[in-house]
Order: structure tokens, then sequence, then C-alpha cells
């Protein structure tokens, strides 16, 4: 109960109201899908990731990147660079970029401090944009010489955004998700503390009510002020969000016992080494949800006796261990399509669009031959 309400509930409401708001902006006019053109949409939702969230990112570029490649038959490293770039490794630079650094702030962790992971994020960003761009350009190549051709004929229009006025209601998310943080300190003068007693033992904070209040206020006047016509070019509909509900509560309901074990046993497992503390928050964030994983580490972190580094509620952690742990959940949470939400958010869209996506192992087959020597090399320049 306790998993449900305090974890999935919020987290579910956080990816509705994002999936509603950047669903009712589209960029329109005409876009090619060439190398350059391609690079440039990603490149871009990369920026926009530690800003509006991974998620918001996400279902505001994946659409124009489909549309742009309608004309393709070979689409599928699109989408996978697509989830490796913008819905995950992009969100590393702030705290709203995705939950697990959210939830860092909320510990003590100053919102700044994640600026430290530029120079891991810029290595990696070069790595991955001059792989994609030679992947892209192959299959650029044949899709020209099989006779296809990204120009319809028809005269080009020029690019702009409809529905432009839903960029409020995503600020007001990113206000309510901030305000989560900062709430408990003034719900702590109610008399009867600071949430409302559920169950036994279960209280729900005043603070995430709020959040989600504000949350749901904001996809309200998203559809209700969105043109029908502007979701309709968007091709919108609520199946990707049915999907990751039903995957997610079953995801978070059997992660209990297995972070349960870590939070008991954590300290046995003898993670004290950077590179350990990397590959061992990176690998359980690929499988379970990255969030209460980096929790669990950062803990683990903060009880190994630090004396100087960063002070969080949990105890003081060294800067190149929390660097550690924050690159691990948020980076390698593209290993799998359940590292994190927004990926098998753009699955699902993808598969609605008629793209023939890889299963969780074919997924994984990219992941491990991209993303795995990628993360090597963090390693050797940054944790050891």
């Amino acid at each position: 109960l306790e998993s449900v309400l305090l974890d999935y509930v919020p987290f579910l409401v956080l990816l509705f109201s994002l999936f509603v708001a950047a669903g009712g902006i589209v960029i329109k006019g005409t876009l090619a899908g060439t190398p350059k053109i391609n690079t440039l949409i990603l490149f871009i939702g990369t920026a926009l990731a530690s800003w509006i969230g991974t998620t918001g990112a996400a279902m505001l570029m994946i659409r124009p990147l489909i549309r742009a490649n309608s004309w393709r038959k070979n689409k599928v490293h699109l989408m996978v660079f697509f989830i490796f770039l913008v819905a995950n490794i992009g969100g590393s630079l702030t705290p709203l970029g995705d939950p697990p650094l959210f939830m860092g702030f909320q510990r003590g962790v100053p919102f700044t401090w994640t600026f430290h992971l530029l120079p891991i994020l810029l290595v990696n960003l070069a790595i991955l944009f001059v792989a994609f761009f030679g992947i892209d350009t192959y299959f650029y190549k044949k899709e020209l010489a099989a006779g296809r051709n990204p120009e319809t004929g028809e005269e080009k229009e020029p690019i702009r955004i409809e529905g432009a006025h839903n960029f409020i209601y995503i600020a007001m998310i990113i206000i309510g998700v901030i305000s989560n943080g900062m709430l408990p300190k003034v719900c702590s003068f109610f008399a009867d503390g600071a949430g409302i007693p559920v169950f036994e033992g279960v209280v729900f904070p005043y603070a995430i009510t709020v959040e989600i209040v504000v949350l749901l206020a904001a996809a309200f006047l998203s559809m209700k002020t969105t043109k029908k016509e502007t979701r309709a070019a968007n091709n919108f509909t609520f199946a990707p969000m049915e999907e990751v509900a039903k995957l997610f509560i079953g995801i978070f309901i059997t992660m209990i016992p297995a972070l349960i074990l870590l939070k008991v046993h954590g300290s046995e497992l003898g993670l004290s080494k950077p590179w350990e503390m990397f590959w061992g928050t990176g690998i359980l964030s690929s499988f379970l949800d990255n969030t209460p994983t980096y929790m669990v580490f950062l803990q683990t972190a903060g009880a190994l006796g630090e004396t100087t580094g960063i002070h969080t509620t949990v105890g003081i952690v060294s800067q190149i261990m929390l660097e550690a742990i924050s690159a691990g959940a948020v980076f390698m949470g593209a290993n799998t399509y359940i590292g994190n939400a927004p990926n098998f958010m753009v699955k699902s869209i993808a598969e609605q669009e008629g793209i023939k996506m890889p299963s969780f192992f074919g997924y994984m087959m990219w992941s491990v031959a991209i993303l795995i020597p990628v993360f090597i090399i963090d390693t050797f320049l940054f944790f050891l």
C-alpha cells in the first residue's frame, strides 16, 4: 500500500501530466529525415530533457522525428538512439531532468550540483552522436539506393509550433514537482503532522497531495484548452499511458522485496569504490525503477563514514561517489525498455505509428553493443 500510494501514484500522475501537456504541442512544417535533420532533432530533445524532464522532452520530440522519417523503411535505429539520448542520458544536468536526481535534491544535494555531471555527459554525447550520424548515414544511403526519397514533391511548409500555450502547463508541472521538495517544511507546522493518515504506518504527505493536485490541474487545463485538431495531428491517444500504467504497477510491487534486501544487506555488498557504485546502481536501475535504486545506493554511500563531500540527509557522500551513483541511475536507465518509463512510452508510440520495435532482448542487443562500451569508457575516464 505504501509503495503504490507514495511511489506509484505520484510517478504515474507525473508521467500522465507531462504526456498530456507535451501531446498538445505539435511541431508542424516540412522536415526531411536526413542525417543532419535527425541529428538536430535528437540534439534539441537531449538539450530539453534536463529542463522539462526526459518524459516531457521525449513526448515533445518523438512525433516530429517519426513524421520527418515517414518515408523511410529502416527506422528502428532512430527510435533506439532517441531512447538513449532524449529519454535518458539528456536528463542528467538538473534535478528536473530525471526523478533520481530530484530525489537527491530533496535529500540535500544542491540543485546546481548536477552540473558536475557535465564532463561525463559531454563525453557520452560526443560518442553517441558520432555513432548515430554514422549509422543513420548508412541507412539513409540505403533508402536512396532503393529509390525512396525524403522530398515528397509537395510545397515546403515553414516550421511552426501549434499548441505552444501548453508550455505554460509544463511549467506548472515543473513548479508542482519542485514544490514537493519545499512543502514538507511548511506542512510540518500542521498539528497532525505532515500528512493524511491512510493506514497504520502509512501517511499520505500533504506535499504529495499538493503536487498531484497541481499536476492534474495542468493536465485538465491542457485537455480543455488544446484544439482537438492539434492532438489529432499528433495521433494523440491514451494507449501508451495505459500500457505504462499496467507495466509499472507490476514493477513497483515486485521490486519491493529486492529493495528491502538491498536496504538491509546493502552494506554487506562491499561497494566502496566509485566504479562499483556506478555499475551497481546502473545494473539495478536497468531492471528496477531507477529512483528507489538511487536512494538505496545513496543511503549505502552515506553510511561509508566520509568526512568531506556533499552533506545530505543520509550522511556525507563524497563527490565522486555521488557522481557515480547519479550517472549510473540516469545513464543506465537506457539499458532496457523498463529502465526508465519514457523508454516504454517511446516504444508504444513508435509501434502505434507502424514501426516494428525490437523485443525486450532485441533492444538489449542494441544497448549492450552501443551503450556498454560507452559506460566502460566512462569508468576508465571518471570512476577509477
